[in-house]
């Protein structure tokens, strides 16, 4: 008879209890990062980007000034980067709040959108 058996269910069922509590606390974080935002930025501030925490843009604002007719792509160009840089503070915004859930070293577990 092998003795122990015992243990390692009840192992096995706080090792399942915990893994449930994670994933509770996940989905309670994404919806969460839904709701918050992070503003990027171009040209000193003069084209704004908004996403939310899932890295989607919520929003685009554009100093007239930098609005030139003779120079379209300087603007293309500002908007790229500003939605370029408000996707990356939405990116580690997560990073981070995966962190304060996750143990050490577990990174983001391939979570499609983190990475």
């Amino acid at each position: 008879m092998i003795h122990g058996g015992n243990d390692m269910s009840k192992g096995f069922a706080n090792m399942m209890k915990q893994a449930q509590k994670l994933q509770k606390q996940m989905v309670e974080m994404q919806e969460e990062m839904g709701k918050q935002t992070v503003e990027g930025s171009a040209g000193g501030g003069m084209v704004k980007a908004v996403a939310n925490g899932h890295q989607d843009i919520l929003e685009v604002k554009i100093d007239p000034e930098v609005v030139d007719p003779d120079d379209v792509e300087l603007l293309e160009d500002l908007v790229v980067a500003a939605v370029a840089n408000a996707r990356e503070k939405a990116k580690e915004m997560m990073e981070q709040e995966m962190g304060k859930i996750l143990p050490p070293g577990m990174g983001n577990l391939g979570i499609p959108g983190l990475g």
